[in-house]
């Protein structure tokens, strides 16, 4: 990177990249860095932090706070993240867990009625479904451990992007539209972000003017602001008028937590992700350990998909039964990582026919210890720092709840949590006492922010997707590992198996007619997805042509560039 030269200006290459869908750079100058994001706005705003001497981290916390505002229906301040970063003068990976915890009066059966059964929605529509968000609190810490600039410069287009407001674009009107009835449930939600109770037309100027007080309390008063003083006293009694459970306490305990990455090899490559509680890292290996026993190459198209689907199916069964929050955990889950685990794994396998579920379960038990949507970006600077960031309010528009004069749109992440041992979440997850309601536990999360690394290079990718994110990602993994690009990487056709349900998810193209008649004859049930999934974004530096290309997902290509605030 350090001989690259700069062919065409920034602002032209965020013009092309969100027009296009796809950017591929030329060759970048060590003096910027590169950005890749899902918001054309947020992108610039990156860029432009960059550009005036910012590190990775000054970059990466206005992104995370323009994407807060500009993409409310998939990310906010009330929500949480996990940031996969390299921090290059220490030469080390760190994972910051700002996952959101159970509120301290939450208890394992507080969704549940007095017959035992699901209460539905309940863990999903109104402040009674969030948990305490942890975004305010890694903007701040990032900022004081690893930024170089203030948080008032920081923060300022986040501030004006809120207070002047923007044009709203086709993936907030689709979202509006598929939780409007939702929104209209409050009076203060449905004021910021419909109009008169109507989804709004494209082009519609969202101004959320007390988000923006919130952001300006935080860009002069840092996390503080936000999760002490009269500002949380106040959030705190509107969301217990409305049947929640927050306390103050709640907000002043919350922390961010510093966590080693999980990192694993496969084919000679190195792999970097998120522990618990992202359950990504575990998950990610252990379906790559499955593999690494199989030279892919060897098989037919047919017999390798049938062999990830296998291998999926088996990371995901332990994603079931074993994972949850690792400061409520009495045993350590390494042993999911070890080569003797995955050949144990592969002995069930059969390379002709589907596995019935029931082999796994009766070969190991429910574990029984103690124990969309979302948005990713990616940044690299001239130093050579590197940060990935999955944050999310988890389904669109969260909990639909927004505490009064606080402008934040409050997660529905406690849905993520077991809320009674093998009912499904909403997207079909199972768990079980790992994952149980807890005060002040953090719910098991698949966000996946990846670093992947070789003799050949390096790649930051992730993607939202809920429960198909690792899938995505391994999909995408295997893809560079076999000689694809970053290109390749985010628009190859996806398909998907998480245990429960038993059934492969899969895009259209994703199989031929071919391999759909095989698998259905191998026994596999495939259903195909009525949409495409995911939003991947990936930048990737190659080692041979000194080089980065950034990439982002055509399936959630704005076809506009929206003007700035």
């Amino acid at each position: 990177m350090k001989t690259c030269k700069i062919c065409i200006s920034w602002f032209f290459v965020s013009f092309l990249f969100f027009y296009s869908g796809i950017l591929f750079s030329d060759e970048l100058s060590q003096s910027d860095g590169a950005v890749v994001t899902s918001n054309a706005l947020a992108t610039k705003v990156g860029e432009k932090i960059l550009a005036d001497g910012g590190n990775a981290y000054d970059a990466a916390t206005a992104i995370s706070a323009m994407l807060s505002v500009v993409e409310p229906f998939a990310s906010g301040l009330g929500g949480g993240a996990f940031w996969l970063i390299y921090d290059a003068e220490s030469e080390e990976y760190k994972v910051l867990d700002a996952r959101e915890t159970a509120p301290f009066q939450s208890h394992n059966d507080m969704y549940l009625d007095e017959n035992n059964n699901v209460i539905e929605n309940a863990s999903r529509i109104g402040p009674l479904a969030a948990g305490i968000p942890g975004i305010p609190a890694v903007l701040s810490y990032v900022n004081t451990k690893y930024g170089s600039k203030k948080m008032n410069t920081i923060l300022a287009p986040a501030y004006h992007a809120a207070k002047n407001g923007f044009p709203v674009n086709n993936r907030y009107i689709r979202g509006a539209k598929y939780k409007k009835e939702w929104l209209n449930q409050y009076e203060e939600t449905a004021s910021i972000f419909l109009n008169n109770g109507q989804v709004p037309k494209k082009g519609w100027i969202l101004k959320q003017p007390d988000l923006a007080n919130t952001i300006k309390k935080i860009m002069v008063e840092g996390h503080k602001g936000f999760y002490t003083g009269d500002f949380a006293k106040k959030m705190v009694e509107s969301v217990q008028n409305n049947g929640g459970i927050w306390s103050e306490e709640d907000l002043n305990r919350y922390q961010v937590i510093e966590r080693e990455p999980v990192r694993s090899t496969y084919n000679g490559v190195s792999i970097i992700a998120p522990g618990l509680p992202s359950s990504g890292g575990l998950v990610l290996s252990n379906a790559l350990n499955i593999l690494s026993g199989f030279d892919l190459d060897k098989f037919s198209p047919t017999i390798q998909k049938h062999l990830i689907i296998e291998a999926l199916r088996r990371a995901y069964y332990e994603r079931a039964i074993k994972m949850g929050d690792p400061d409520f955990m009495y045993e350590s889950l390494a042993f999911l990582l070890t080569p003797s685990f995955s050949a144990k794994q592969r002995e069930s396998i059969n390379i002709n026919y589907a596995t019935d579920n029931k082999v796994l379960e009766l070969a190991e038990p429910p574990y029984q210890g103690q124990g969309s949507d979302t948005t990713h970006f990616a940044v690299i600077d001239k130093f050579g720092n590197r940060v990935a960031v999955t944050q999310s309010i988890n389904f669109w528009f969260g909990s639909a709840f927004v505490p009064e004069g606080s402008g934040i749109l409050l997660n529905n992440e406690m849905d993520d949590f077991s809320i009674k041992p093998g009912t499904e979440n909403g997207y079909g997850l199972i768990g079980y006492n790992a994952n149980a309601i807890e005060p002040g536990k953090r719910m098991l999360s698949s966000m996946t922010p990846t670093f992947l690394e070789s003799d050949k290079g390096f790649v930051i990718l992730g993607t939202p997707g809920g429960s198909r994110i690792i899938s995505m990602i391994l999909l995408s993994a295997l893809d560079w590992i076999s000689g694809g690009d970053a290109k390749s990487m985010v628009t190859i056709p996806r398909f998907h198996h998480q245990y429960h349900p038993d059934y492969v998810l899969y895009e259209e193209k994703a199989f031929s007619q071919i391999e759909i008649n095989n698998l259905e004859e191998m026994g596999h049930k495939l259903k195909k997805s009525n949409r495409q999934f995911g939003n991947m974004q990936v930048i990737q530096w190659s080692r041979k042509k000194n080089e980065i290309n950034v990439a982002s997902d055509p399936r959630g290509r704005e076809k506009e560039l929206t003007d700035v605030y």
